[in-house]
């Protein structure tokens, strides 16, 4: 019950910290310079790789579904606030569960290759969520305020996802359970 509180606890911040990202609407210069549309496009690919991973995860191991679908909808929402990021302060912005990025095109090359265990096929999506987060970390140096807030905040969520693919296992191995 602890782990499905943090779970959702996780996804709501996420969420929560996108809807703050942006107070004004995306007419904003940050959004619409070059620096800021090139770093939103890269948001949206790498989002899209990751949604890939999480989808090709879900095909070869149908029992994470209830672990980490959640996870996977929150990094779908990722890619549409990087590619309409003045939806990500309003409320009706949500996709739903099954929505499909149009700038992905990462969907339409083969799909990553997943671990053939779960416990491994979550280290890789594990791995794959930090190495994500870091990349959006070094990217805030150079980031317009506005897209700094998103990539920060994206990086944030991605960094608990890491955790929560992690921090499970550790708890199953402690009890002596297998994933």
């Amino acid at each position: 019950m602890r782990r499905r509180a943090l779970l959702a606890g996780a996804a709501l911040g996420s969420a929560a910290l996108l809807a703050g990202c942006s107070e004004e609407p995306a007419a904003s210069d940050d959004m619409d310079s070059a620096a800021g549309r090139t770093l939103l496009d890269k948001g949206a690919r790498d989002s899209g790789a990751l949604l890939a991973r999480y989808d090709a995860t879900l095909t070869a191991h149908p029992g994470l579904e209830r672990r980490i679908r959640p996870l996977r909808d929150e990094v779908a929402r990722h890619v549409t606030a990087f590619e309409t990021p003045e939806a990500t302060g309003s409320p009706t912005a949500t996709p739903s569960a099954t929505a499909t990025p149009s700038r992905t095109p990462q969907r339409q090359q083969r799909a990553p290759k997943v671990p053939g265990t779960e416990k491994k096929a979550l280290a890789a999506l594990a791995e794959a969520e930090r190495h994500t987060a870091d990349l959006r970390t070094a990217a805030l140096v150079s980031a317009p305020p506005e897209v700094a807030r998103l990539l920060a905040s994206v990086a944030a969520a991605g960094a608990a996802h890491a955790h929560l693919l992690e921090a499970r296992d550790d708890h199953d191995e402690k009890d002596g359970k297998n994933v």
